[in-house]
């Protein structure tokens, strides 16, 4: 036992140095199929138990991550007699899986740690991986070409199923009492029956705009319940403009979270859909304007995620979004996305009477979406920070854009460039809004 230890450390050092670029020889590896049982042993420990620690080891062991894992030591198998076979050198096949293997478990305690932090640090990771596994073919099969060309492309493909291919499996769930606890809100019928209270409460004390006062109307939608940052964002955006854009009475927020059942209408698309429409019907058409806020997770077909169990919530997309405003008969806009990707927002909803500004590009991801946090990168910048400074959306816009560059620039971010589109009639009626004595 413990010959079979120190050879299993000897291997985890030696695979250590080669992911650091650190000398390392073919004689530092320890080969055997024990040690490449062993190292395969000692990435899936890492890697369950990197998820138990970030979880604070609330839940429990997640068993159908196992064949997705012996399914990754097949294809180190697979790649090793792959590369093996165009050297020539099929008796260095099992010294090849070790020296692949033994780098994993190191692997396996960053990636996990590193999830959520952007596309780019994603890409990071996989190039690392690259690098360090044609490193292993290197080391051990020789560095003679045009082999070692096709040791790379072997673990190139290699890397990419198991980044890409392989499902995405969570090795430690979150415990029943979580997942009871995350939708036990709803589940009360108290809760339950209040909801729809709230929606008709909500639309009922939208007051009707005054004939030839030019007046702004505010809708915020928060409908993933997944992370506080978004409910948080709301609350401070709607009191924002209550009192420094006028808008108390004719304001309505939706939002999803367990800690608002009681505060706020959900966040669903169908709630939104029926916001708005009152909204169309309680103004002005010809002279009041919509500031519509959205914040909450984007993806990269640009969904907004929705959140709120038990209830299963339909995601917001731009056709539909630019479908339920047509609808509404809500002349002027002015839009603000908060979340990746929400670039892709601009063209559907674009138009001489609108304005919309989105947190990110189209294929960009935003930051500051974490647990805890008050505001979004971006809404901290736009809303907190360049509202403070100026009344004007598109000046503030310009501010934001900024601050978050920034701050991304500061933390070694991939720069999320928000976005603008700014339609002639919206900036004209903008004009005639600021200009109203109070506002």
């Amino acid at each position: 036992m413990r010959f079979h230890l120190s050879s299993l450390a000897k291997n985890l050092l030696a695979g250590l140095r080669l992911a650091l670029f650190l000398p390392v020889r073919a004689s530092d590896y320890r080969v055997s199929g024990l040690d490449f049982v062993s190292l395969a042993l000692s990435g899936f420990v890492a890697w369950v138990a990197v998820a138990a620690v970030l979880a604070g080891f609330e839940g429990e062991f997640n068993p159908s991550a196992i064949p997705i894992y012996l399914a990754s030591i097949s294809l180190v198998l697979g790649t090793a007699l792959l590369v093996a076979l165009a050297y020539g050198a099929q008796e260095k096949l099992l010294s090849l899986a070790v020296a692949l293997s033994a780098s994993q478990p190191w692997f396996e305690l960053v990636v996990p740690a590193a999830s959520g932090l952007g596309e780019v640090v994603l890409w990071i990771l996989v190039g690392w991986t690259l690098i360090a596994s044609v490193r292993a073919v290197a080391v051990v099969m020789g560095a003679r070409r045009p082999q070692l060309y096709q040791g790379a492309l072997a673990v190139g493909a290699m890397i990419a199923i198991a980044f890409f291919v392989f499902p995405e499996t969570d090795v430690w769930l979150p415990s029943a009492a979580q997942d009871e606890e995350a939708g036990a809100g709803l589940a009360e019928e108290r809760a339950f029956h209040l909801q729809g209270q709230l929606i008709e409460r909500a639309l009922a004390e939208l007051q009707r705009g005054r004939p030839g006062v030019p007046e702004l109307y505010f809708v915020g939608f928060a409908p993933d319940g997944s992370q506080d940052v978004f409910l948080r964002e709301m609350r401070y955006v709607k009191r924002l403009f209550d009192e420094r854009f006028g808008t108390a009475g004719r304001s309505i927020a939706l939002a999803s979270s367990r800690d608002a059942l009681e505060e706020f209408p959900i966040g669903s698309v169908t709630n939104l859909a029926r916001a708005l429409h009152r909204v169309g019907e309680a103004m002005n058409t010809e002279e009041d304007a919509l500031f519509l806020f959205l914040s909450a997770h984007g993806d990269r077909e640009h969904r907004l995620s929705a959140s709120q169990p038990p209830l299963e919530l339909a995601a917001l997309t731009p056709t539909a979004l630019a479908r339920i405003l047509q609808d509404s008969g809500i002349k002027w806009r002015v839009i603000v996305v908060s979340a990746c990707y929400s670039g892709g927002y601009v063209e559907p909803l674009r138009d001489d009477n609108t304005m919309v500004i989105a947190a990110a590009a189209p294929d960009r991801t935003s930051f500051g979406c974490e647990a805890g946090r008050e505001f979004t990168y971006f809404g901290q910048a736009y809303f907190r920070d360049a509202l403070a400074q100026t009344r004007s959306f598109t000046q503030a816009f310009e501010i934001a854009k900024a601050l978050v560059a920034k701050q991304e620039a500061a933390e070694g971010l991939e720069p999320s460039r928000p976005q603008i589109w700014v339609g002639p009639g919206i900036a004209e009626r903008l004009k005639q809004l600021g200009e109203r004595p109070g506002q």
